[in-house]
């Protein structure tokens, strides 16, 4: 397959640089389906995926759905909060074990480039599943697994508990608007403190305490059902697997 791409285009960038943007924009897609289907089923009214390019790291700030409709129903709150992380990493996994398998460990390896990437809990435990008792720092990723890796960055990213995010929705659907307000803004003073690790948590901090921290009312007062608490305790798992408080810095 590469000799057949060489011959025909002539540059193994492309090939390389499709097997990590490939992989993403599906994780990314299946995320924001997730959250689209979910609208199907409750019947609120949502448009399908836009994707957001930008010259970042990544070429890309994610994508998103648009909800024209209110939501009236905590449950379909909730489901429509918690679909798209779930989606999204049900799509990763398969990305990150491929991508870890046709990574590979290199000892002694020195420093290149100008940026190193921090590890999560997910990505390491699946680094010690391939490469036992090998550092991180030793670990050559594949560009599917660095694909994967984003995608635990965006799945973090969105579960934090904070306003209309999709953490946001599902703490808004657990606990109620008082307990949603009171959390939001907690937790944009967590992003402070994370700042002094890695800046970029401030503007996020930032953008939370200016946009972020309201929610719509949703006045339909019904407890979720004991699944759905249980399904929310496991997406602030997941969140805690995904995060990395220093996602990127500086070699």
């Amino acid at each position: 397959m590469q000799g057949y791409w060489l011959a025909a285009h002539g540059s193994p960038s492309v090939l390389t640089g499709l097997e990590f943007s490939l992989p993403l924009m599906l994780i990314l897609l299946a995320h924001e389906f997730g959250h689209y289907l979910a609208c199907v089923r409750w019947r609120v009214d949502a448009s399908l995926p836009y994707f957001l390019p930008s010259p970042t790291l990544f070429g890309t700030l994610g994508a998103f759905i648009r909800i024209r409709s209110p939501i009236y129903r905590r449950n379909a709150l909730f489901d429509i909060g918690v679909s798209g992380p779930i989606a999204g990493f049900v799509v990763l996994a398969p990305f990150l074990g491929i991508g870890m398998h046709l990574s590979r460990a290199v000892h002694a390896m020195p420093v290149h480039g100008d940026f190193a990437f921090g590890t999560p809990v997910i990505l390491r435990i699946a680094e010690l599943l391939r490469f036992p008792g090998t550092p991180s720092g030793a670990i050559v990723l594949h560009p599917m697994a660095m694909a994967a890796w984003a995608g635990l960055l965006a799945t973090a990213v969105n579960l934090l508990p904070v306003g209309q995010l999709d953490g946001g929705h599902i703490l808004y659907a657990a606990l109620g608007p008082r307990w949603h307000r009171v959390l939001s803004s907690l937790f944009v003073v967590v992003l402070v403190a994370f700042g002094f690790l890695y800046w970029v948590w401030w503007i996020w901090a930032t953008l939370m305490f200016f946009f972020g921290r309201r929610h719509p009312l949703t006045y339909d007062t019904t407890p979720l059902h004991r699944r759905r608490l249980i399904l929310a305790a496991a997406s602030l798992l997941l969140f805690a697997g995904c995060i990395s408080l220093v996602p990127v810095y500086m070699n």
